[in-house]
């Protein structure tokens, strides 16, 4: 395995992709999209299209928001401590942090953390203006959802629960998780422009040289209106602030990095024992409250879960993915994962927010016709 990475590799090597992602910039979805593809160690496409805002280009080397797609890196994290036995999945939240034993949550587990079984979503945080210990104080205080038990029914926790992860990962290691995770997993997968809360002196560096992404509230795009309006999400409190499940940020080339890793065993980051059990399925055939549709979930992982409807599955990964296929979307933005089947990994991030319906149906139409480019519409349900 595999390439190191280089230099700009065009996209128009993939022009049913290339079609679907320039039809969404026609019809105001998004400005700009950054897509990174790999194919058996193979780089097959590396490069942007489109405009960062009105007049500007989005190269390969824009620093592109993740939101929820960062959620796997703290789940990689939190699967080195299992291996160092720090930890065991099946532990008490609360062994590690007493604090969370409150509001009947004290039986709730890293498992069901990783799973969205945990039964605490609903918390509104506060970030990014509320502190990390703030943060947290809400997240421990707040009561199990009612009629919950914990592992049996599920619902997908936007912020709580990987709050609660990135502290246990501080409490067990030492470092702070942002210091972590740029150092345990970033730095040793070369994943040098990646960052889950970035130091402010860095973050004053890649704004002047123009390197921090816009995103585009493309869903309130007034039909005489230039551009959409901005999401606040490049301004410092938003890319300094630490967020363990909403605040990854990097070029696409390095997200598809990470699940190159994965894909050949974990090394040097994980052992291949704890990859095939973290994008193994431990959550099946549950109804996700948050989403109302049934999905799988491996630990930190959404798999693929087109067998529940390819047309209607929320954070999928186009119709062709295999069953093995397992990442993790972020919202109305970023597809990231990794097809054992074909050996493929993929991460792409539109730099618009359309509505829910019409980010589905571009990830769907883009990744059906990059699988239609690679000649993998076969392949891939082969499994």
């Amino acid at each position: 395995m595999t390439h190191a990475l280089g230099d700009e590799v065009p996209l128009d090597a993939l022009p049913r992709t290339m079609a679907a992602i320039r039809a969404g910039i026609d019809e105001r979805l998004h400005l700009g999209a950054q897509l990174y593809v790999s194919l058996d160690g193979e780089v097959r496409a590396d490069g942007a299209v489109g405009e960062d805002r009105p007049g500007v280009p989005l190269t390969r080397d824009h620093l592109m928001l993740w939101l929820s797609a960062t959620k796997p890196v703290t789940a990689v994290a939190v699967a080195q401590l299992w291996e160092r036995g720090l930890l065991t999945l099946d532990d008490p939240i609360a062994r590690h942090l007493p604090e969370f034993a409150q509001g009947g949550k004290e039986s709730v587990t890293l498992r069901h953390a990783l799973t969205h079984t945990g039964g605490f979503r609903m918390v509104e945080v506060g970030w990014p203006l509320a502190s990390w210990e703030e943060i947290l104080e809400r997240i421990f205080e707040r009561r199990l959802e009612p009629r919950w038990v914990p592992g049996h029914k599920a619902g997908y926790h936007l912020a709580s629960s990987w709050f609660v992860l990135g502290e246990l990962i501080r409490r067990l290691d030492g470092r702070p998780v942002d210091q972590y995770l740029r150092e345990e997993v970033f730095e040793p997968l070369g994943m040098e422009g990646c960052w889950v809360g970035m130091p402010e002196t860095e973050f004053r560096a890649m704004t002047d040289a123009g390197r921090i992404a816009s995103t585009w509230r493309t869903e309130a795009w007034k039909e005489d209106a230039p551009a959409p309006p901005r999401h606040r999400w490049h301004k410092a409190k938003d890319v300094v602030g630490i967020h363990p499940g909403g605040n990854g940020r990097g070029p696409m080339r390095e997200l598809g990095r990470f699940y190159e890793v994965l894909l050949a065993g974990g090394a040097p980051v994980l052992a291949p024992q704890t990859v095939e059990a973290m994008t193994a399925r431990h959550r099946t055939g549950m109804l996700d409250h948050t989403f109302k549709h049934v999905l799988d979930w491996g630990l930190g992982f959404i798999l693929d879960s087109n067998q529940y409807g390819a047309d209607s599955v929320p954070y999928g990964y186009g119709p062709h993915a295999s069953r093995r296929t397992f990442g993790h979307s972020g919202y109305r933005t970023v597809a990231a994962f990794a097809d054992p089947e074909p050996r493929l990994t993929v991460a792409l991030a539109f730099n618009g927010t359309p509505s829910n319906e019409a980010h589905e149906a571009r990830v769907r139409s883009a990744l059906g016709a990059l699988y239609e480019d690679l000649e993998l519409t076969d392949l891939a349900r082969k499994t």
